[in-house]
């Protein structure tokens, strides 16, 4: 009898307080899905502890950074912690590259110069320590672009990536692989969906970004929202966005499950 299809979700914030009131529960659920193994980002110095006990209690893998989003919050020295805690882990298995990082354009209200000096010296701790970062890429593809060809690192993941073939072809080349997740779901995000059919099946890794990024079938509208929904997306459904990376590629299951997992090892270097 053949085993059941075995997922990686390449980016969950599996420590957001959504998942405060139920996290154990999530967890089994997307193991309970085939989900086997966890990608889980910090996005500020203030969940460094978290993500990491998380890892270890969990058995999945994090990374430390700092994002964009929160640079406006983050205290200068919060650069020097993170190196020093990078220094401190180095020899923690579980610790698979830095990121969240990067640049966002879309959010107004983020000072352009802090976004890029948090970017250039998360590079920078990229390269001291040889990991590969996770990327935050909105609207700032070629940007990120242009740090890391000034700064080049050992790859990663362009998390949740929307930019053009181009720009995902340079991604490639410089050795990062591309995040995919619920707005592939999405008959309108022609894009997304045409590169995830297009680009070379090394270049591709599933993540959910749960709680964010809900697909299609957890999407509510805003009267919804006003009326009380919530949109919270899990790690557990991998598998079904799994299945339409597998339609767009005619692929299996299967070997979607054995491709994107094996990408995403090979993008964060652990076993």
């Amino acid at each position: 009898m053949a085993s059941a299809p075995s997922f990686s979700d390449s980016h969950c914030h599996l420590d957001a307080p959504e998942f405060d009131a139920d996290r154990d529960a999530v967890v089994a659920r997307a193991r309970a899905a085939g989900v086997t193994q966890i990608v889980i980002p910090a996005v500020g110095a203030f969940d460094f502890d978290s993500v990491r006990e998380l890892a270890h209690r969990h058995g999945f893998v994090y990374a430390l950074g700092i994002h964009p989003l929160f640079v406006m919050k983050a205290e200068d020295g919060d650069l020097d912690l993170l190196a020093r805690q990078l220094e401190q882990h180095a020899m923690d298995p579980r610790l698979v590259g830095i990121g969240e990082i990067g640049l966002d354009y879309f959010v107004d209200g983020i000072d352009d110069a802090r976004q890029r000096h948090f970017y250039l010296e998360q590079l920078k701790l990229a390269r001291r320590f040889e990991l590969p970062v996770i990327v935050h890429v909105r609207k700032s593809a070629d940007q990120l672009l242009a740090g890391l060809r000034r700064i080049p690192v050992r790859g990663g993941i362009a998390h949740a990536f929307n930019g053009s073939r181009q720009q995902a072809d340079e991604f490639v080349k410089l050795g990062f692989k591309l995040g995919f997740g619920g707005t592939l779901t999405f008959d309108r995000s022609l894009n997304i969906r045409r590169l995830a059919a297009e680009l070379p099946p090394e270049a591709l890794v599933l993540e959910t970004d749960a709680p964010d990024i809900p697909p299609q079938w957890l999407y509510k509208t805003a009267e919804e929202r006003a009326a009380g929904a919530t949109m919270r997306n899990e790690p557990a459904e991998l598998p079904r966005i799994a299945g339409e990376l597998a339609a767009l590629r005619g692929w299996t299951l299967e070997q979607t499950a054995a491709t994107t997992t094996a990408n995403t090892r090979a993008a964060l270097r652990f076993p």
